[in-house]
């Protein structure tokens, strides 16, 4: 089986993969993990972005600058679906790959954008995971060290939470405590062993 693992930013998906990763052994795609493996430095994509946007966006160590690039994106609707154009087909492939060649019974792949991205087909069975709106803002904040506005407008860059609620087949909600979150996860579990 196949869990598609998606949700809004900063809901916790990372903590539930880990989970599922280091309790049960599941293997894990993460297609965050890809993105970043897309754009490495002299790749065919890190060159189109930086012919795109110049030097400026580039780190000292020639690396691009997630930050300067996030603002760009999450600020402009259709830079960041030009950006998407050039880094999705890149991570699909790679998944492809990765579900090919795996021979667990059970395979999650964490893709925050997995219906924006059109990779449903992917996925046997979709979970979102759930986190309220001001936790969200509360836990962008502090983990990518942004302003309340930075961090609202990174968030309703992205496909509504509510829509991919309506799309999933199980909801992990991680409003409550780590404890919940991994009951939560334990029973969804079990219950597919």
């Amino acid at each position: 089986m196949i869990i598609g693992l998606t949700g809004g930013i900063a809901t916790g998906k990372s903590t539930v993969s880990d989970y599922l990763q280091n309790k049960y052994q599941i293997p894990i795609v993460d297609a965050d993990v890809l993105a970043r493996e897309a754009v490495k430095v002299y790749s065919p994509i890190y060159k189109r972005i930086v012919k795109r946007y110049g030097a400026q966006i580039l780190l000292a160590d020639v690396s691009i600058n997630r930050g300067k690039l996030g603002e760009i994106i999450f600020n402009d609707e259709s830079e960041k679906l030009w950006l998407e154009a050039q880094i999705h087909p890149y991570v699909r492939q790679e998944i492809e790959r990765e579900v090919r060649e795996c021979e667990a019974p059970i395979m999650v792949l964490s893709i925050p954008l997995l219906f924006e991205a059109k990779m449903t087909d992917l996925v046997d069975q979709i979970w979102v995971v759930y986190a309220d709106f001001e936790t969200q803002v509360t836990r962008l904040q502090r983990r990518n060290g942004l302003s309340k506005e930075s961090a609202i407008a990174r968030i309703t860059s992205q496909m509504p939470l509510r829509e991919k609620l309506k799309r999933a087949d199980i909801i992990i909600d991680n409003s409550g405590d780590i404890k919940d979150l991994y009951q939560i996860i334990d029973q969804q579990i079990l219950t597919r062993t």
